[in-house]
């Protein structure tokens, strides 16, 4: 490890620079000495209550200091945070806090309902929980981090991104992505990735998803890493996003499709209330983004910044600037430096340029293991290739387009339909403002195309004005054979479409 590599993270910026903001949240600002004394308290209590070097913490929270305050607490002490979405039900949290073995649950008194089913149902008294907000039960934080001194742990590590991430589960019970990573190397995943992007101390970051997730949390915990400073909302909220960039001069962000809708539904002359021109990097990912969505959205930020990469919580894939993406509409771009991609049939063939098959990815971080699940860990690799289960081709040029993901294929009488494509005409439609396309069963076509259509305020369509909407641009087996209104999508916080929720709630018609 080099020099620069060692000078790194929330201690070494709170030497140099004490008295700068690294995270900013609904006004209020934690400097970089306050944000260091607060995850050193942290620290200590974790080793206290028997927190080591690859154990586990689960975090019950909503967007708010204290995720990285934990985040930087655990990396310290070699320790891995299990992120629990604050939607999670009882049994959902009582799972991934049984499944990691988490010996410290970090939740919020807001979700106090489903944090007591939970412990209910793993059998755990009080002293596992550490209350953040009002307490109800268990330990109040503040309390636990006042009793602790604000100075560095003895033997501390630098404090990296070391997270058992669990995957959504679309195919079963979530699985964690568990990583062999030595504590004292832990951050050098973050700082390869600043490089990528060229982010550096003189940024400020905008987080506007939640935590919970791989994307919002790491791009985070980057900013502080290397010194820059972090504005976080609590949730994505359209103008209050842009008044944000404006109010911070915000150099950089990640966002999912589902914000740029949100912005583009906006009124232009709200939209030009706001000066975006601080803006130099919008990075996005974790759901296709329709080509009109993108399209529009380059339209309201500054010229060129607009890059998207696609990934998953298990490794990185590609990227593709702005400049690119308009010479390759609609796809994902080339290989993160370090990287390869194949696509494969189900032969394990590699595909010829624009033949569809399953996409792998090999590269630095494809060391991970499911935990407690061998054989799906084994059934994603390929010659030490990984796939998420995305199914795309590659053009002749390298670049990588995506067609959908393989659990979501709908098998119609035989012919393959792609929802993502179904997705990206009927969201030309000038009345649909969100839609998802899902498969039902069909007595004798094993599915059917069922559409769920979530309107623009104040207008109406019809089923039939819908399906003919798609008869214009699609073969007559992609189009919907059922059409559906809702007032809003069943969707999780970075993006994705709850596809099976949807499934289930309207299959039987």
């Amino acid at each position: 490890m080099n020099e620069r590599e060692r000078d790194v993270g929330i201690a070494a910026h709170a030497r140099r620079r004490p008295e700068k903001p690294a995270i900013v949240f609904e006004g209020k600002t934690l400097t970089y000495g306050e944000l260091d004394r607060r995850v050193n308290r942290l620290a200590r209590a974790l080793r206290r209550a028997g927190v080591g070097p690859g154990d586990t913490v689960a975090l019950v929270l909503p967007n708010g200091f204290e995720w990285f305050e934990a985040l930087g607490a655990a990396g310290k002490i070699g320790a891995q945070v299990v992120p629990v979405g604050y939607r999670a039900k009882g049994p959902e949290i009582a799972y991934m806090v049984a499944d990691s073995g988490a010996k410290v649950i970090l939740g919020a008194s807001e979700l106090r309902e489903e944090i007591d089913r939970a412990l209910e149902e793993l059998g755990r008294g009080d002293e596992a929980l550490w209350v953040v907000g009002e307490r109800w039960r268990g330990r109040a934080y503040e309390d636990v981090l006042s009793e602790e001194s604000g100075e560095e742990p003895e033997g501390s590590f630098v404090g990296g991104f070391n997270t058992l991430v669990y995957t959504s589960g679309t195919t079963g019970r979530p699985k964690g992505v568990e990583r062999k990573i030595d504590p004292r190397e832990a951050h050098l995943g973050l700082l390869g990735v600043a490089r990528l992007w060229g982010m550096d101390e003189d940024d400020v970051h905008l987080v506007a998803g939640p935590l919970y997730h791989t994307g919002p949390a790491s791009y985070g915990q980057l900013h502080l890493l290397v010194g820059g400073t972090v504005v976080l909302m609590r949730r994505f909220e359209a103008e209050e996003a842009l008044r944000l960039v404006d109010r911070y001069r915000v150099t950089n962000t990640f966002m999912v499709p589902t914000h740029f809708q949100r912005i583009l539904l906006l009124d232009e002359k709200v939209r030009r209330r706001y000066d975006l021109s601080s803006l130099r990097l919008v990075l996005h990912s974790a759901a296709p983004c329709p080509e009109h969505v993108k399209r529009g959205i380059m339209e309201v930020f500054p010229p060129g910044v607009v890059t998207e990469f696609y990934a998953a919580s298990e490794s990185g894939f590609t990227k593709i600037t702005a400049e690119e993406w308009l010479r390759k509409p609609g796809s994902v771009g080339k290989p993160w430096p370090g990287h390869e991609i194949r696509v494969l049939d189900e032969n394990g063939r590699e595909c010829g340029p624009g033949e569809v098959g399953l996409v792998y990815v090999r590269g630095p971080r494809n060391d991970f293991a499911y935990r407690g699940a061998a054989e799906k860990t084994r059934a994603a690799f390929r010659d030490g290739f990984f796939t998420a289960g995305d199914l795309g081709y590659l053009d002749e040029d390298g670049y990588l387009y995506i067609v959908d993901r393989r659990a979501d294929l709908i098998l119609r009488g035989g012919a393959n339909v792609y929802p993502a494509e179904v997705e990206a005409v009927l969201l030309r439609h000038p009345k649909v403002a969100d839609v998802a396309v899902v498969g039902v069963p069909h007595p004798e076509l094993g599915k059917s195309v069922l559409a769920v259509v979530e309107l623009k305020p104040g207008e109406s369509a019809t089923e039939e004005e819908i399906v003919a909407h798609a008869r214009q641009e699609l073969a007559s087996y992609k189009c919907p054979s059922r059409v559906v209104f809702v007032d809003e999508l069943p969707r999780e916080p970075q993006g994705k479409v709850r596809r099976h929720e949807l499934a289930a709630r309207f299959g039987g018609g």
